[in-house]
């Protein structure tokens, strides 16, 4: 493969951004003007109300904003998918199935975050050493504000926000891959811990139909080890396209706390942009250009 200059002239059918963010918005929104759909893992549209913020076990029905930011945009072929930060990626994943069965009304989250999401060279290691950081520029904010336009109602043409309050506290820790993410929540109904355990372990993928490569039969793995889940220990199944759920127990000031653990740079960023890409394939918003 050869670099070349980042300009709308390749010959692709579609694009993957990972680029900077001081660079990304222009570049995106230039590729998306020329024709070519733009699947990104950067930040700077995941708010815009006509781009879809993509998780496809939860919010499949998001890429049909796509037809309205043509439209508002004057893209014609092009357009522009992204999906959420890594941490919450896993977070809602993670949290899909009460949120299906039994609503969420609020939560508190703690992050416990991997070295490998602050990309290369990363946090220096005199910083991160055998020491904790207890804050990550501007993770807190998405944190706080992506999960509600994932978990959105798709209508016509927007997403109507669900009504979910969220506190963060994000901490970089010394590990090289896996986020770990303790969180502690209300229920919308009240429902008996075993109950949820059950709405866990039955729990299947909504894309199993479609046999996409990258999205696992089971995404979301319950453990009841006291132990479990370790980044060590847990990570790797299923080409780390699952995030995985324990710890789960009554929260004596909320409804339950529970701990998720997911793999930031495959679940939480490559794997995912890729399964956006095969989600949006088969619901043909792909297509071979000339």
């Amino acid at each position: 493969m050869s670099v070349q200059e980042c300009q709308p002239n390749l010959d692709c059918d579609f694009v993957f951004s990972a680029l900077d963010t001081k660079v990304a918005g222009d570049i995106e929104w230039d590729f998306a003007s020329h024709g070519i759909p733009v699947i990104s893992n950067t930040r700077n549209y995941r708010h815009d109300p006509l781009v879809p913020l993509l998780i496809p076990e939860v919010n499949p029905e998001h890429i049909h904003l796509i037809p309205a930011q043509r439209r508002q945009y004057g893209f014609a072929d092009g357009f522009i998918a992204t999906n959420p930060n890594c941490a919450v990626t896993g977070l809602v994943l993670g949290l899909l199935p009460i949120w299906r069965r039994f609503g969420i009304k609020r939560m508190v989250v703690t992050t416990l975050q991997a070295i490998s999401g602050a990309g290369y060279p990363g946090v220096a290691s005199l910083d991160i050493l055998n020491n904790v950081l207890p804050n990550i520029a501007g993770e807190v904010e998405k944190i706080q504000s992506e999960p509600q336009k994932i978990f959105g109602k798709f209508e016509k043409d927007h997403i109507r926000p669900a009504d979910l309050q969220i506190s963060a506290q994000c901490n970089r820790v010394p590990v090289r891959n896996g986020h770990l993410v303790s969180v502690s929540l209300e229920l919308a109904e009240p429902a008996e811990q075993e109950a949820i355990a059950s709405v866990y372990r039955e729990f299947r993928s909504p894309l199993a139909e479609w046999h996409l490569p990258s999205a696992p039969l089971i995404p979301v793995r319950f453990v009841t080890d006291t132990f479990e889940p370790q980044p060590l220990r847990d990570l790797g199944e299923a080409n780390n396209m699952i995030v995985t759920v324990g710890q789960l127990q009554p929260c004596p000031v909320l409804s339950y706390r529970l701990v998720i653990l997911v793999h930031n740079t495959i679940r939480g960023a490559a794997g995912g942009a890729i399964l956006n890409a095969e989600w949006l394939k088969v619901n043909d918003y792909l297509k071979h250009r000339a």
